[in-house]
């Protein structure tokens, strides 16, 4: 099988991210930091952060926090809290591992799915044939900016009163039939990481329509504390409930600390107002991309409707280990940063934390295994020039049997 190491600089010089922290976002951070006494622990800008952000994405609750992570974590966590542990999700198979793992952390047992090899998300129709009368949700991933859901899908889960959790932390910004992606399931979480889409160096959101839900993500967000709800209301039920505790200090669930700071909120508040811009950019690479490879030795044919691309996505179309290992050689030569198995390593049950509690359950998932051995991602960012892309696919392209390195 082909091995992936990391490449060299060279040629043309193409790293996997550039960053993406603008001068204006530092300058930002810098006036605020000119205040004799400024507030760093959330505050104003936390809440304003939050605010602009419902408005652009488009529901009525978000919750900053300090990671993508966390905000899988929290909103797994909420979902116990408000109806109980134990039951499944339905998780898929290419993803990053805090999906998966904010599944087992908080107490319920993962279902695996193959993956649509049009989106890389999950097989819409693999997803309606696991459902039970055990799930409690479908944790449901857009990867690398490719929309994950079907009509049939969203309209399905519905009718059998399913929860759908979308994880959007790829694909800020792309949609489904007019609506951005992280505005169809009950939540949704984001990461606002060095390389995504808007940057807050560090960062994440859980975004949610439903305020019982939002409520408990912020509650848990801030050590299960009652004086973090947003409700004047529920803070004074809670208060009168509990008369022999001191009112700011009432947990009302086993909570953590996933506070982000204000100079992260202003950092992403800095970035919000170019995201859309940056995202057509991204797009109109990704075009360029398929539309210039050659569509014998790689898959063109992915579904780019609402598409919002965080990496390009480079798989051979048919298992070739040779034509793998000249793809690798071919990139490392020319300075082009790549991962191998594209989102989160690939196949996430070949990883050890999974193969512990699943054994050889991964030789059953044959699409992402393909993705997992012959799947690549490349950086796509917004100053990424047109020549840059077409020689690069000219380099691909050249690599055919009898004709390549």
């Amino acid at each position: 099988m082909p091995t992936t190491t990391t490449p060299r600089k060279a040629g043309l010089d193409w790293p996997l991210m550039r960053n993406n922290i603008a001068r204006a976002d530092l300058d930002a951070v810098c006036r605020y930091l000119q205040q004799d006494d400024p507030i760093l622990t959330a505050g104003k800008n936390v809440r304003a952060f939050e605010e602009e952000w419902s408005a652009w994405l488009g529901v009525n609750h978000s919750v900053f926090v300090n990671s993508g992570n966390s905000a899988n974590l929290v909103t797994l966590a909420a979902l116990r809290e408000l109806h109980g542990a134990g039951g499944e999700v339905i998780v898929p198979t290419l993803t990053w591992v805090s999906d998966i793992a904010a599944v087992l952390h908080c107490g319920f047992t993962p279902v695996f799915v193959d993956i649509d090899p049009r989106t890389l998300g999950m097989d819409n129709a693999q997803v309606l044939a696991k459902v039970t009368d055990k799930t409690r949700a479908v944790f449901l991933t857009h990867v690398l900016g490719y929309n994950g859901l079907t009509r049939g899908l969203v309209d399905e889960l519905a009718a059998r009163n399913v929860t759908l959790l979308e994880d959007v932390c790829e694909s800020h910004g792309a949609t489904f039939e007019g609506r951005k992606l992280g505005t169809i399931g009950r939540a949704s979480n984001f990461s606002f990481y060095y390389a995504h889409h808007l940057s807050t160096i560090e960062g994440g959101m859980v975004c949610t329509d439903d305020a019982d839900l939002y409520e408990c993500v912020r509650m848990l967000r801030g050590h299960g504390m009652v004086r973090e709800l947003a409700s004047a209301e529920r803070r004074a039920e809670q208060v009168a409930a509990h008369p022999d505790l001191n009112p700011d200090f009432i947990f009302a669930h086993p909570g953590f600390n996933f506070r982000s700071t204000e100079l992260n909120a202003i950092i992403g508040r800095s970035q919000l107002p170019r995201l859309d811009d940056n995202n057509r950019r991204r797009s109109e690479n990704l075009n360029l991309f398929l539309k210039h490879l050659d569509p014998d030795l790689y898959r063109t044919d992915f579904a780019t409707e609402g598409s919002s691309n965080y990496a390009f996505t480079l798989i051979l179309q048919e298992p070739d280990a040779a034509l793998a290992e000249r793809v690798q050689t071919t990139l490392r030569k020319n300075g082009v940063e790549f991962r191998r198995g594209t989102a989160g390593g690939g196949n996430q049950l070949r990883q050890p934390y999974l193969r512990r509690l699943f054994g050889d359950l991964y030789t059953q998932f044959p699409e992402v295994d393909h993705v997992h051995f012959y799947g690549w991602y490349i950086g796509n960012y917004p100053s990424l020039d047109r020549e840059r892309i077409l020689t690069l696919c000219e380099l691909l392209n050249s690599l055919a049997a009898g004709r390549g390195i």
